[in-house]
């Protein structure tokens, strides 16, 4: 019995009425959330779950279960109160000013491996930037799938600087991965980057009212407004690509939704090409794969048997 003099709830019942408290908040995965909490709460995996249903919980664990279920109940998403998210089958620890990684920049890390399977190979000793850096889950998950390559990841807050260097550190890429605190490329002073990947933010100053409590009241403010347009970083980012980028490189950027053919006009302007565009898995046009105009017309002309520019 607990305090009250009630019989003491078992996990299981415990975690049912959890997932009950969340669906009736409209939490849009209630059971795993309640049972990811739960084990959270006790230190138990999910196997430990499964097997331990019938144990009856005391005081002390159902007030743990409680305050994690409080946090969610109040809009605090999973990963914030975990302390860490999964992406690309590696674990990154979360920080106040990093984004939580979402599945859908995964397109971003499958966009850059099939540049560069088409191009050096994942073998070649390749030089990589990631702009906007967070929590380095885009330049840890490239270096795990590219063993002789180097990256740079750059950030605004040396707050999200520190929490990469520690990710790149856990995921076993820490010796060929540097972080650095800056503004986009202006923190890059030298050229030869093979492949700059990044996730800008994105979404209109005016849209920020608008976004679920999950995101607006946990995600930095920073990484969210992208200006009045939205396009603020892209601007920022495609003005200075060329400077930086091998002649044969690539830069893949994440986009909001709806925002293909402005980021496409802006990189057409500062004499960069679009080479494709990737869909996510839920159908949105979420990359771009862009490459200077000179690597474009060179590689048009060899596939037409016609000479390129001499001069």
């Amino acid at each position: 019995m607990n305090r009250s003099g009630a019989p003491a709830p078992t996990l299981s019942e415990t975690v049912l009425r959890a997932r009950r408290r969340l669906a009736a908040a409209g939490v849009a995965t209630p059971e795993l959330d309640a049972r990811v909490l739960a084990g959270h709460a006790l230190g138990l995996d999910r196997a430990a779950m499964i097997a331990e249903g019938r144990r009856t919980l005391d005081d002390e664990d159902q007030a743990r279960i409680e305050a994690v279920i409080s946090r969610r109940l109040q809009g605090e998403p999973v990963g914030r109160i975990l302390g860490h998210r999964e992406f690309w089958g590696l674990e990154f620890l979360l920080g106040p000013d990093t984004l939580e990684p979402r599945p859908d920049s995964e397109t971003v890390v499958q966009t850059a491996l099939d540049f560069i399977d088409a191009g050096p190979g994942r073998e070649a000793p390749l030089r990589i930037a990631d702009l906007g850096t967070g929590t380095g889950c885009l330049l840890v998950a490239l270096l795990h799938e590219l063993p002789a390559a180097y990256g740079l990841g750059v950030d605004i807050a040396a707050g999200a600087a520190g929490v990469a260097t520690i990710n790149a550190a856990e995921n076993g890429v820490g010796g060929r991965a540097g972080f650095v605190v800056g503004n986009w490329l202006a923190a890059l002073t030298s050229d030869g980057f093979d492949v700059i990947v990044s996730n800008p933010p994105y979404i209109p100053t005016g849209d920020r009212v608008g976004l679920a409590r999950e995101v607006a009241d946990h995600d930095p403010i920073a990484a969210l407004d992208g200006g009045a347009d939205g396009l603020d970083a892209y601007r920022a980012i495609l003005d200075d690509a060329a400077r930086v980028l091998k002649p044969a490189g690539g830069l893949v950027l994440e986009l909001g939704f709806g925002q293909r053919a402005a980021v496409a006009a802006i990189a057409e302007t500062r004499g960069l090409n679009v080479r494709r565009t990737v869909r996510d898995l839920g159908g949105v046009e979420r990359v771009l794969d862009v490459v200077r105009s000179d690597v474009a017309e060179a590689s048009c002309q060899k596939a037409l048997g016609m000479p390129g520019r001499t001069g």
